[in-house]
């Protein structure tokens, strides 16, 4: 059978759109601009393929497609009827001057196009369930911190645990109507509601990860020997928890509302929210249903990860070379993955695959970016500067996220600090600081990737931030904006009230409970945040990446305040937590546009359950550290040694104790590290111009931001997480994507959802069945030892100390015996 014209796959954005409406004929772009300008403007937005048809046919497209759909057209179920705006004054205005749908497929491929106004959402079983999950998620993943190995349960979880905890209740709770002074409402209104679903998922997101300045009090506590006053530990917990939700306010302009910032993250939990909601009952083309493919998938990643999980975990470390050579230094150098740099390249564990986030969720120009960047720092410069041992690192492993003396032991941090104070003295008796190749790199991408950010949204973004200060949501285009002008905006006085209390919380809190850092600090710290806040959720809302701005954090005020260990954990908290928060909130505000949830139900829910969470997990912290015996101690004898506690405690005296101008400053061993401070200011100049000379090559798909802040996992992450997440990022996101489109568009977000959701189900029972009762179940056989006999996991170093020297005393000849 021959095929005509119309049925050809044409290229770029114009070929996911064919790939939906095989009827539907569409003009393909020249290779050479013919509109320079509007180009110019949308270069930057490398989400959008420039070759395609431009947004002004997109409106002839809807105009098109309004005729199909009276014409008849049959829609598969990712088109959800979406060509209708009953919020449109006349179809011929939807047709005109709307596009009726997202120009971009991953939009298209997970969220709804419709919505009902009347569906449910504010509801007893909704404040119920998402209360109930609050307290378990807080207080599970709480306790489990603080143990070694230890298991979170993920949002994710209760995104599938929820589903029938509400189905439950919308059968046993009565449906009797309440009426108080004309407001009726009922314990059961009706069907559990997608809506519903969505607001008990971001309630439990919201605790997932705890309380991040509960780690301060911890090692007030613990490591520094201070009492510290409750009242202390809750305004500083609160105040730093809840402070981002006041920059809401702004960022929901820029990465909310247009449709240009689509959060990949978010996308993946529209697509499992609509899977898992919708039963569509039937085939749609020889395809099996996505209800039908996420249950079989999740089964399989259930079942599967049983074996690198427990049963062969030497598939998950899967360092295959080292086992040829165990004791060859050099060999478990190159290719181990524990202290090496994951050369293997290969794993079979999903978990490992996905250490660093989904590779079916980031866009492949993004984890091209983040692949490259890792062969150039850690697979070319790290061995050139390993092997050569500059800065005696080949005395140590090569990728450690540990610091160490000049003994080869790790660095022991009490051994300079007097009264919680750095003492120079113990400092020149004891050692100076030595770090692995690979952490020190990490602090120079670090260095590299903080002014990036800045001259990178500088040179593509400064017309639209303008432009968007004027803005409202009426302003936006696509039919997910014009569905959420039917519900109230948050006032702009809730933001401003959240932000004033959590100020007044932290004043509070440091200006009484504490001594070492000036309050005139603490606004630094939320004007770094605020400061930062609008360029990081821009970053990952267009390339799921966050960049990690701790290390920056305690570099300004380790040189500002040096030897205050304390005060420049508060510092880091602050600021790390508030920029953070912001950008989770306004991820959380974008899920709910997705789905259409009332922006003030989710503003009231996030607030609700931040207060709740960080109430409990300070509880919760107090009730471990006096009641657990020898707790972060090494040795405990049920695992509750803290690892993230330590390491934010070492890092203390690093940054606020020992102080970075020790460590980096010029004449000090890692001053070479600051020149990451120009080549982040200077590498995103030469893309950007060379990205408007040449609109429609791969220059505009290099973002300096995400090449450097795609790294901040090392270590402890290596090759064999970074390279497999990209290779399978390539292979989704570009070839199937590309070459099966519509396969892409079904299945690639509920492949991503059920992956994780089966390793994150496996691992819980793994830990709670066979891993903590009675000290645990061991299966120990040649495939879970192999891969730890070996120099990688040993952290063996390529050169060793000779007795009775220290490193930077070892003379290049050793005397005779």
């Amino acid at each position: 059978m021959s095929s005509s014209p119309v049925a050809e796959e044409p290229k770029g954005f114009s070929s996911a759109i064919d790939h939906e409406h095989p009827g539907l004929v569409v003009r393909q772009m020249p290779d050479v601009p013919e509109d320079v300008d509007w180009y110019q403007e949308h270069l930057n937005d490398p989400n959008m393929d420039l070759r395609a048809t431009r947004p002004s046919s997109m409106r002839s497209y809807a105009t098109d497609e309004k005729k199909k759909v009276q014409m008849g057209y049959e829609h598969s179920d990712y088109d959800n009827e979406s060509q209708y705006d009953q919020y449109s004054s006349s179809r011929a205005e939807s047709a005109i001057d709307f596009d009726d749908e997202s120009p971009y497929p991953e939009v298209r491929a997970a969220v709804s196009s419709v919505d009902d106004p009347l569906m449910p959402v504010n509801t007893f079983r909704m404040w119920f369930l998402g209360l109930f999950f609050v307290f378990a998620i807080t207080f599970i993943n709480q306790i489990l911190a603080m143990r070694y190995p230890s298991v979170y349960i993920t949002g994710i979880v209760v995104q599938l645990v929820s589903l029938p905890c509400g189905k439950a209740l919308e059968r046993i709770l009565p449906k009797t109507v309440f009426n108080f002074f004309g407001y009726k409402w009922s314990f059961n209104p009706g069907p559990f509601s997608i809506k519903e679903h969505v607001c008990i998922t971001i309630m439990a997101n919201v605790v997932v990860a705890g309380v991040y300045a509960l780690e301060v009090t911890l090692s007030q506590k613990v490591f520094y020997g201070m009492e510290v006053p409750h009242g202390y530990q809750i305004l500083l917990s609160l105040g730093s928890q809840t402070f981002g939700f006041s920059l809401g306010a702004v960022l929901r302009k820029f990465v909310v509302w247009p449709s240009s910032m689509i959060w990949p993250g978010a996308l993946v939990n529209s697509a499992l929210f609509n899977t898992l909601h919708r039963n569509y009952g039937q085939r749609d083309r020889g395809h099996m249903t996505r209800e039908r493919f996420f249950l079989i998938t999740l089964c399989g990643s259930f079942l599967w990860y049983w074996v690198p999980g427990y049963l062969f975990t030497g598939l998950s470390a899967f360092s295959w070379v080292c086992w040829i050579v165990p004791n060859n230094v050099t060999v478990n150098t190159l290719f181990g993955v524990n202290s090496g740099l994951g050369m293997s390249m290969l794993t079979f564990d999903w978990g490992m695959i996905a250490f660093i986030g989904s590779p079916l969720v980031t866009p492949w120009w993004s984890e091209m970016n983040t692949a490259v960047a890792f062969i150039i720092v850690f697979w070319l410069i790290a061995p050139i500067l390993y092997f050569t041992n500059t800065w005696d690192s080949a005395y140590f492993p090569i990728s450690s996220y540990l610091s160490w003396d000049n003994t080869g032991n790790m660095y022991n941090a009490t051994r300079v600090l007097t009264n919680g104070v750095f003492d120079q003295a113990k400092y020149d008796e004891y050692s100076p600081l030595y770090m692995s190749t690979t952490l020190a790199l990490a602090y120079g991408v670090a260095f590299a990737a903080f002014p990036a950010v800045f001259v990178h949204t500088f040179l593509w973004f400064r017309k639209d931030i303008v432009r968007r200060f004027r803005n409202t949501l009426k302003d936006e285009r696509d039919v997910h904006s014009r569905l959420m002008q039917y519900y109230p905006e948050v006032p702009s006085w809730w933001y401003a009230a959240v932000g004033v209390v959590s100020l007044v919380f932290l004043i509070v809190a440091i200006e009484v409970y504490q001594e070492q850092l000036p309050i005139w600090a603490l606004f630094l710290a939320l004007a770094l945040a605020s400061f930062l806040s609008l360029p990081l959720a821009m970053l990952q809302a267009i390339t799921n990446q966050q960049v990690p701005t701790q290390v920056m954090h305690e570099l300004i005020i380790g040189y500002i305040l040096p030897g205050r260990p304390i005060a420049n954990m508060i510092f880091k908290a602050v600021a790390f937590i508030s920029g953070t928060q912001a950008v989770a909130f306004a991820g959380d505000l974008k899920l709910g546009h997705y789905m259409k949830i009332p922006p003030r139900t989710i503003f009231a829910i996030q607030v609700i359950a931040t207060i709740i969470g960080a109430i409990l997990c300070s509880a919760i912290q107090d009730w471990m550290l006096a009641n657990i015996e020898d707790i972060c101690r090494p040795g405990q004898k049920h695992g509750f040694t803290c690892p993230g506690s330590v390491t934010w405690f070492t890092a203390s005296v690093i940054w606020g104790g020992i102080s970075p101008k020790r460590v980096f400053s010029i004449g000090q061993r890692y001053a070479a590290m600051l020149l990451f401070f120009p080549l982040g200011i200077c590498l995103p100049i030469p893309f950007y111009f060379l990205a408007r000379r040449y609109p429609l090559s791969f220059w505009r798909y290099i973002n300096i931001p995400v090449f450097f802040a795609g790294l901040g996992a090392m270590p402890p992450a290596s090759g064999i997480n970074y390279i497999s997440w990209a290779l399978t990022g390539f292979i989704f996101n570009y070839v199937i994507r590309r070459f099966h489109f519509r396969w892409w568009m079904r299945y690639n977000y509920i492949l991503s959802a059920a992956l994780d959701a089966g390793v994150a189900l496996a691992a819980i029972v793994i830990f709670l069945v066979l891993s903590l009762p009675k000290g645990g179940v061991e299966l120990s056989w040649w495939g879970n030892n192999v891969w730890m006999e070996t120099a990688d996991a040993l952290g063996t170093p390529l050169r060793s100390i000779p007795e009775g020297f220290t490193v930077g005393n070892i003379p290049a000849v050793l005397p005779a015996a």
